[in-house]
């Protein structure tokens, strides 16, 4: 029987609204992560826009994406990151203010890590929690845009944090799920902050670019500048609700509709295909339907237009629509649709790129998983290494492959200057 170790394993669970996928990842000598097996399952209803609405269902969907996972890696999976989404989740910015009693003394990272802690009991209303706290930037006597003052001395210490919301029975209902699969949530993190750590370079994050992952159910943004998220923002429409278009223009079944939008979609109408038309078998025995691909585009334009003026609308909000250097990335599933960062670039005057998750894989399955639909999986495997390196090293244990493990590798993130407080409100500068 095959020995591993238990630090060199980290499982990614993405709960979409169409698919679940785990990915079982190892960490090689170079820092990229080898992929060892991919498991997948269609959703079976159980997650509507994100948030899951039939824990039964979803329960079903994670053992079987985490059966094929642990089946081609040999591995027995017990413990996963999982990724939150859904229009529940929020970000606000607030200000910490600490006058210090002797500014004579040092600034250290326990003043700051316990500044962060207190963000914690800012009130948010009833049924509402933090899911992270990022700083921003600080202040010392009044000196501003301070990114790290540990070393420095100083009477009044202010500081600005990112605060990541969520909705407490939404989170409760996704550990819930994974826990009745036999799984234990080792983490959750919000999505457009996995699929960030996914598909963007620290160089993009310090131009500015807007990460926009377009899934089944939402559409998930995170806007970073100057190598600091600024902005999070999830909008409640995505892939799904073009589909659903698709299946109501043209009386569709969903499969078809699914089928002719992946084959023929665009989101842009060409002047060339309005001749061009697509036969489609809809129900057995009945005679296939002949549908114009023009006619389908519009029906796709008209929709992809209201999503990407509501992203477009969060880019404006967020304060940073003109320093935004590296433009617009585009992940996610929905990512796929042919001419999509075209119609954005239009609508939103910033250059679109397409984001996959490439840059940080070693060997393996990889071809597998050099698509945009397994930037969030992907992701959460990244953030699930960099969340146990903060963990208080323990001695390395070998275990069979059918024993549970717990992943501990020893790779600091490159989130740099505490831009994450991934977990136990452990400050990365802590293990430098």
């Amino acid at each position: 029987m095959r020995k591993v170790k238990s630090e060199k394993i980290i499982v990614g669970l993405d709960i979409g609204t169409t698919k679940v996928c785990a990915i079982v990842g190892k960490m090689n000598e170079n820092g990229k992560i080898n992929v060892m097996g991919i498991g997948k399952s269609p959703s079976m209803g159980g997650v509507s826009r994100g948030m899951v609405s039939n824990i039964g269902k979803t329960v079903e969907a994670i053992k079987a994406a985490v059966a094929i996972a642990s089946k081609q890696s040999a591995i027995e999976i017990a413990r996963v990151y999982v990724g939150i989404a859904g229009h529940h989740i929020n970000s606000k910015q607030f200000p910490k203010t600490r006058i210090r009693p002797n500014n004579h003394e040092e600034i250290t990272t326990e003043e700051l890590r316990a500044m962060e802690q207190d963000m914690y009991n800012v009130y948010l209303g009833n049924d509402l929690e933090v899911i992270h706290i990022m700083p921003q930037e600080y202040k010392v006597d009044g000196e501003p845009d301070i990114k790290d003052p540990v070393g420095m001395t100083g009477l009044k210490l202010e500081g600005n944090y990112h605060v990541i919301t969520g909705q407490t029975t939404a989170a409760k209902n996704i550990t819930q799920a994974v826990e009745k699969a036999g799984l234990s949530v080792d983490g959750l993190f919000v999505e457009p902050v996995a699929s960030a750590r996914a598909v963007l370079s620290m160089e993009e994050m310090e131009g500015g670019v807007a990460l926009v992952d377009i899934g089944g159910g939402t559409s998930d943004i995170a806007i970073f500048h100057n190598g600091i998220i600024r902005h999070t923002a999830v909008i409640p429409f995505g892939g799904d609700i073009i589909t659903n278009d698709i299946r109501e223009a043209f009386q569709l079944g969903k499969e078809q509709a699914e089928a002719l939008k992946v084959k023929c979609g665009s989101a842009i109408p060409e002047e060339s295909r309005k001749n061009q038309v697509q036969s489609i078998q809809d129900y057995p025995g009945r005679k296939p339907k002949e549908i114009s691909v023009y006619n389908l585009s519009l029906v796709i334009n008209a929709r992809a237009q209201e999503i990407i003026h509501l992203i477009n609308d969060q880019i404006r909000m967020s304060g940073y629509a003109n320093k935004l250097a590296a433009g617009i990335v585009l992940t996610g599933g929905g990512a796929n649709l042919q001419y999509l960062n075209l119609l954005m670039e239009s609508i939103t005057g910033l250059d679109t790129q397409m984001g996959v998750p490439n840059q940080h894989l070693g060997i393996g399955m990889v071809d597998e998983v050099k698509s945009p639909m397994y930037a969030t999986a992907v992701g959460l495997v990244l953030n699930g290494f960099d969340a146990s390196m903060l963990k208080p090293e323990e001695p390395a244990e070998t275990y069979d492959t059918q024993e549970p493990r717990t992943a501990k590798p020893t790779w600091l993130s490159f989130f740099k200057g505490k831009l994450f407080n991934l977990l136990d409100d452990k400050s990365i500068d802590d293990f430098k």
